[in-house]
């Protein structure tokens, strides 16, 4: 009897140790797992995804294209072949010049002119492709989506559109922030001292009008006793604000 209770307690003493060892090499690895793990990167945002696809669907007409053309060959009249092709996707109505509704913004009935790219959408696209022609390794000065040509083809598209559709496309003008400032100041004429020469008459450099003169200076001496009095009444009030604030704390 004793010799099997012997027995059962030196097999449950070898089994705490291994259970130990066993916990232990189980935390240690999931602590290892945990400091070798990175924080997964931010998604790219709607705009970057956009431009993107926008570069991916120019990339793929330029392999569709007949002869197929190569990004270093592509120049503006490429990029308005490619503008022309996406108005076959567009989704807004574009009145032709016969049309009964040509200039209606809300027309009352449907009619059978065409569907094109608005021209908002044309502008933002040739910004994103601009911007991923230039991250792609492409020089500014040769990059097809700021040519002239481009330009000018976005502007027809502007002006007809609004012409068409009677919407007329207008910058939005900034507004300045306006800023008021209050200026208080005290205004003091200041005059130069000359050597009045005693037996001049009014022709003279050095003769001069005495009415002038004293008229000077009395506007001199009132602006002197304005300044001063101003001056006065300000130490004054602050202190009697002195005073008041220590007669407060006692």
């Amino acid at each position: 009897m004793d010799s099997a209770s012997a027995g059962s307690d030196n097999s449950i003493k070898e089994a705490i140790p291994a259970t130990a060892s066993a916990l232990l090499s189980a935390a240690s690895q999931q602590g290892g797992g945990g400091s070798e793990s990175s924080p997964s990167p931010a998604p790219p945002s709607r705009y970057e995804s956009q431009k993107r696809r926008d570069w991916n669907t120019f990339l793929q007409y330029l392999t569709n294209h007949k002869p197929p053309l190569t990004l270093a060959r592509c120049s503006g009249t490429h990029v308005i072949e490619f503008l022309k092709y996406l108005d076959q996707f567009g989704k807004t109505k574009v009145h032709i010049t016969d049309c009964p509704y040509f200039g209606h913004v809300n027309p009352p009935a449907p009619c059978a002119c065409p569907l094109k790219q608005a021209w908002g959408s044309l502008d933002a696209l040739i910004g994103r492709l601009r911007a991923a022609y230039e991250e792609n390794g492409g020089r500014p000065e040769s990059n097809p989506f700021g040519a002239r040509a481009v330009r000018i083809y976005l502007r027809e598209v502007r002006e007809g559109q609004a012409k068409a559709r009677g919407i007329p496309y207008e910058k939005k003008k900034r507004k300045r922030p306006t800023v008021t400032t209050t200026a208080v100041g005290v205004n003091v004429s200041r005059t130069s001292t000359q050597p009045v020469d005693g037996g001049g008459g009014r022709g003279g450099i050095g003769g001069g009008d005495d009415s002038v003169g004293a008229k000077t200076g009395a506007n001199v001496g009132s602006a002197t006793a304005v300044a001063a009095a101003t001056t006065n009444s300000v130490f004054s009030a602050l202190y009697l604000h002195h005073l008041r604030f220590e007669f407060k704390g006692y």
